[in-house]
């Protein structure tokens, strides 16, 4: 169990902000940490880690990683922490990245196996594609067996086949390491796919905390769905306007009249939904949950 009650001043973009966050989290549940850019959601992972110092108390099975008089640092944590990046020796091959954080060659063997490195396990990083680099990372975190595994937007830079891979590899080696798991993301897709709970920051709080299914498939009415998007043009054709949304990974179209077209700022985040296959979007006022 992980009880975590922080608070930290940032100075964002806009000015000062308050990130003061309070939750429990169960062991070997998968959290993914949702919400826009700015939010906090990186500085609360790093607070996690031992990275970045806050007030207040971080409790991990009954282990005092952070209050008033204690402050763990992050090699006692017990923690793996995959970054965007990859952070890979350049000069060490697969096996050995792995070997350096912990000498278990069968351990290293397992995971390079359940990853499809094996056959790459003498080859250097420079020689990877990224996906490839990504799994090394994944598996090199997980060398520590650690209670914790963190991980910030870890597949953002890959294309889409690439991050369904692995997401398969992250979802496998959670459940047989058992670790309890942590990840930023912006891809609905892949919290849906990964994760049992999703938290939601917004300027520094907890706006909604839940399991995927109801938070991202929230509907009205009769509604048969409703998805987030961000508006990314306004199309005029003949008498018809014609919006272009991103969703996730995807691009769609939908039709809209020109009182409608005038009621929307392009890169504001909307509310995608439709009723009997006739797709039509909406404002994304405060009482609509806010997923990016």
């Amino acid at each position: 169990m992980i009880e975590l009650n922080i608070h930290k001043t940032l100075q964002g973009s806009i000015g000062k902000m308050e990130l003061e966050v309070q939750l429990s989290i169960k062991e070997h549940d998968f959290v993914a940490l949702a919400g826009q850019s700015g939010s906090g959601k990186t500085t609360l992972l790093r607070i996690l880690a031992g990275l970045e110092s806050a007030t207040g108390r971080i409790v991990v099975t009954d282990e005092v990683w952070l209050d008033t008089k204690t402050f763990l640092p992050p090699q006692k944590r017990g923690i793996g922490f995959v970054f965007q990046d990859y952070a890979l020796f350049s000069n060490m091959s697969v096996e050995e990245n792995l070997l350096f954080v912990n000498k278990d060659k069968e351990l290293a063997k397992h995971l390079m196996e359940l990853t499809g490195l094996y056959e790459l396990r003498n080859r250097l990083p420079q020689t990877l594609s990224g996906g490839q680099k990504q799994r090394v990372s994944l598996c090199r975190a997980l060398m520590k067996k650690p209670k914790l595994l963190l991980m910030d937007e870890p597949l953002s830079a890959l294309d889409p086949a690439m991050r369904r891979k692995l997401q398969h590899d992250i979802i496998t080696l959670h459940k047989e390491f058992g670790t309890t798991t942590i990840m930023v993301t912006h891809d609905p897709s892949e919290i849906y796919r990964l994760a049992n709970r999703v938290i939601v920051l917004d300027h520094g709080k907890i706006i909604q905390d839940g399991i995927p299914k109801n938070i991202l498939l929230k509907t009205r009415g009769s509604q048969k769905f409703t998805l987030h998007g961000e508006l990314l043009d306004i199309i005029k054709t003949d008498v018809i306007y014609i919006a272009v949304i991103a969703i996730g990974q995807q691009i769609v179209e939908v039709v809209l009249d020109e009182k409608e077209a005038k009621e929307f700022e392009i890169g504001e985040t909307v509310l995608v939904s439709t009723k009997a296959f006739a797709p039509s979007i909406s404002k994304l006022t405060n009482l609509s949950p806010k997923i990016p």
